[in-house]
């Protein structure tokens, strides 16, 4: 029984509530050291919660990434102690991988042997087995609402944990929203003061928890966050050195809110500004117990305190205790990885050593893909179907720091990834001729706002309650047609969300353009593409940019599906910019006086790889010369045929029959793709496991089975380890955060993934998801993107990065940035690097030989 479920059950005996001073600061100002120490705990517990991007914008995100000073078994034995949360793959998950033969006994007594701490437990096989036949017992720190919350009948209702979570998300849910609610709230005095307003009116809660005279306790509310933030910490009586524990364990009591939060913080910091939002829900969540304690009498508040003293001086010896317990779950996860790295070193030290310089000269055809795991299939197809393809690895944003702006519309959607703030705008333009005498441009936005505006009228008329009946009977019949589409999936390719309202005649003219940049700033901005993707000698005649896209109906999830980094966007704004960019004659002039020639007859294209259906839909090809159109023509049956083989591949994960005819398959995926009630479109990044940085030639015939993000690296042509320091520093930072975005929706479902998707209800038009009608916001996976209804499809796997270069380079950007060596160091990553044909580790800041070969 942990900590939490004793004090929910019974009170301690041992206590003496007459030593306890509950009063303490509660009538006094606290002095400027004490304020100070204050306002540094609650600092660092905000610092502790990772940001979550809104559903249009989605991301993946590592939910401790605030933690990862410390190591993983240390986060968690705090997730644990602080808020129940796993960090480490279930237990009952690695039995299942033991029992069926996927962790060897050659995996565990890897493990073992590379545990210096397991060993010194004096863990052995026989322990380790054995733990994996009852769950661990790990403690749990209770806060103030858990031991007051001690009457008979608190079974039979909601206890005041969950009912407080539920009261807050609402608030939040309320005062977040700008979308979806016709009427808004006021917001002006913040969210604090918003949510005292809100709970004065609000004459349910008290019946949800037992309290029917709660409201004659909200006299007690203090008046302003920092007051409550002052009373909570003083009037425990908690020690100062686990006040940020106390609140940290606050916070996680509203996860997807503080979540959430944090995300504004992060925004704000971006641009060079502060956010309040997060101090202030952890100031509604302490408030709550100053409430909750006007319900008590004095003997029960007394005996509350002296019972959260008692356990939270405890804090740093349970901390320890729940890591040493933790020390097996440790063993089991790293044999799990070291099967899956002993695969994989099999197949890259079998691979192929030297790069093949005749092959580059007969290129025809360069498709530079995104780095994301399902590139990688379609790259190998590409490579067999034929020699005269050559493919590379980059990350899908092509390293273009914009916001597109759709034309006629006040968004402005960043695309690239989260780490960072775009600085330059992109904004659709309409070719010239499209229309005599307009300025054509003008005309389709205007055409579009028209649409737009009886679009909204009619969607009005359904929400005004005089209005909605009426509404029903005339447009009743207009609904027939999606409801069909609905029950009988339509074979639609994927639609272009970005032109819908624009009229027909403006689409095919309708392009994005890269505004407010001169023209050095043009050619150094395609210098740096260039240079970052090794790609600066021997063009191909047709260098194809491929970024990628999802396509599902009815999901509030999709934008997760189209990119696991670049802010949820698919990958068509960047290429065809980035296409326009090189192919612009003046851009070229300035790229040749820097030392980059493009050939005359290169031609850049964009296109994009739609990841559900495995289709190439090339873009802008109208631009192009007539001799490049009928280049493009004759390949296009070249990558039909790969597409058709990556479909044949992916088609039993999706329950679909490899060997029907390639017209049917097709048909399939598109049909998923267009069903409202498919709950599983695409897998997107589940079973991704590895990201290695290196020449083609190193994986160029290897089978990753879609699990490797892959990006193309030479170091000879990087000779002051910039362009690696870059990708040690951006994407492999990206790809940890999607790694552990699925590490941890997979380990902890219940508390960092997002549940059901059937159930799922969209938050303040955009902001994330309930699961059902209330409960904290989810953030992370749902359950359908992990698992098939039989099956687990993503084994939960610490990344494996490797790397082509030298060790003094890798070494160097590791001492530069804390934030690389707090990943490496503290095992939140695994680190490989090439040395000739061999492979070798890093391992307590040295390089050694692989252990998993």
């Amino acid at each position: 029984m942990n900590t939490l479920t004793h004090f929910a059950a019974s009170r301690p005996a041992a206590l003496d509530p007459a030593t306890v001073s509950f009063n303490a600061g509660a009538d006094q100002v606290p002095d400027p050291a004490l304020l100070a120490q204050i306002d540094a705990a609650c600092e660092q517990a905000c610092q502790a919660i990772a940001p979550v991007w809104p559903l249009d914008r989605a991301i993946a995100v590592n939910p401790h990434w605030g933690r990862i000073g410390s190591s993983v078994r240390a986060v968690a034995a705090r997730m644990a102690v602080l808020g129940g949360i796993r960090v480490f793959a279930p237990r009952s998950a690695l039995a299942e991988y033991w029992a069926t033969g996927r962790i060897t006994e050659d995996d565990l007594a890897q493990a073992l042997r590379s545990l210096p701490a397991a060993q010194a437990a004096g863990l052995d096989r026989q322990r380790c087995i054995a733990a994996l036949s009852r769950p661990a017992q790990l403690p749990q720190l209770p806060l103030l609402i858990d031991v007051l919350d001690d009457d008979p009948q608190r079974h039979a209702r909601l206890s005041w944990r969950q009912a407080i979570t539920h009261q807050v998300s609402q608030t939040c849910a309320s005062y977040f929203d700008q979308y979806q609610a016709d009427w808004q709230p006021a917001r002006g005095q913040g969210l604090y003061a918003f949510w005292r307003d809100t709970l004065t009116h609000d004459h349910g809660i008290g019946v949800l928890m037992g309290l029917p005279q709660l409201h004659c306790a909200l006299d007690a509310l203090p008046a302003t966050p920092q007051a409550a933030e002052c009373w909570a910490l003083q009037r425990l009586g908690l020690p100062a050195a686990v006040w940020a524990d106390y609140l940290e364990a606050v916070l996680l009591t509203v996860n997807g809110w503080a979540s959430w939060c944090a995300y504004l913080g992060w925004q704000a910091r971006l641009a060079g500004r502060t956010d309040p939002h997060l101090r202030q829900l952890l100031a509604i969540r302490l408030a709550w117990g100053a409430i909750l304690l006007e319900c008590k009498d004095d003997a029960a508040a007394r005996w509350a305190f002296a019972a959260v003293q008692t356990e939270w001086r405890r804090a740093p010896e349970l901390f320890e205790q729940a890591a040493a317990a933790l020390q097996v779950d440790e063993v089991w996860q790293l044999a799990l990885e070291l099967g899956y790295q002993r695969e994989l070193a099999g197949k890259l030290q079998g691979a192929p050593t030297t790069a093949v310089t005749a092959h580059e000269a007969a290129v025809e055809v360069q498709a530079a893909f995104c780095i994301d795991v399902r590139s990688e299939p379609l790259r190998r197809a590409l490579e067999s179907v034929s020699p005269a393809i050559q493919t590379i690895g980059f990350a899908g944003f092509f390293g273009l720091p914009i916001a597109y702006a759709p034309l006629a519309t006040t968004a402005l959607r960043p695309q690239l990834p989260g780490l960072f703030a775009p600085s330059l705008t992109v904004q659709d333009r309409i070719d010239p001729g499209s229309e005599a005498g307009v300025r054509p441009t003008e005309a389709a936005a205007r055409a579009r706002r028209q649409r737009f505006a009886c679009a909204e009228q009619g969607l009005a008329a359904s929400r005004w309650p005089a209005a909605a009946y009426a509404f029903v009977e005339a447009a009743g019949v207009a609904y027939l047609g999606p409801l069909a589409r609905w029950i009988a999936p339509a074979r639609r390719s994927r639609p272009r969300d970005d032109l819908a309202g624009l009229p027909a005649r403006y689409r095919q003219a309708c392009r994005p353009a890269l505004d407010g940049i001169d023209p050095d700033a043009r050619v150094a901005l395609a210098a740096r593409v260039l240079q970052a993707m090794g790609l600066t000698r021997r063009f191909a005649p047709l260098v194809l940019l491929v970024g990628h896209g999802s396509q599902s109906a009815n999901n509030a999830q999709a934008a997760a599906l189209d990119c696991g980094a670049c802010c949820g966007q698919t990958g068509e704004v960047n290429a065809r910019v980035l296409a326009r960019l090189l192919n612009d004659a003046k851009v070229r002039a300035g790229l040749a006086a820097g030392g980059i020639s493009i050939p005359a007859q290169t031609v850049f294209l964009a296109a994009l790889h739609n990841t559900t259906t495995d289709e190439i839909e090339a873009f802008d090809v109208d631009l192009l010369p007539a001799d490049v159109r009928a280049r493009w023509a004759h390949l296009q049956p070249l990558f039909d045929q790969a597409c058709e083989r990556v479909r044949r591949e992916r088609a039993p994960s999706l329950g679909l029959d490899a060997k029907a005819a390639p017209r049917q398959l097709l048909d399939w995926l598109r049909r998923r793709a267009n069903d409202g009630a498919q709950t599983r479109p695409e897998w997107g990044l589940a079973g991704n496991a590895a990201f290695i940085i290196a020449p083609r030639h190193r994986t160029r015939g290897v089978s990753l089975n879609g699990r490797c993000f892959l990006h193309d690296y030479d170091a000879a042509q990087d000779a002051d380890g910039s362009v690696l320091e870059l990708l040690m520093t951006a994407p492999m930072l990206v790809t940890h955060w999607i790694n552990w975005q699925y590490h941890a929706s997979r380990c902890d479902p219940e508390r960092l993934g997002s549940g059901n998707k059937v159930l799922h209800n969209v938050v303040g038009g955009g902001i994330g998801v309930f699961e059902g009608n209330g409960g904290d916001l989810r953030i992370g996976l749902s359950r359908q993107s992990l698992h098939d209804g039989q099956r687990w499809v993503h084994e939960p796997l610490r990344l494996t990065v490797v790397i082509d270069a030298p060790a003094e380079a890798i070494d160097k950007v590791i001492g530069r940035h804390a934030v690389v060596r707090q990943l490496i160091e503290n095992g939140w990553l695994h680190l490989w690097r090439y040395d000739g044909d061999r492979l070798l580790q890093r391992d307590g800041g040295r390089w050694r030989p692989l252990a998993a070969v």
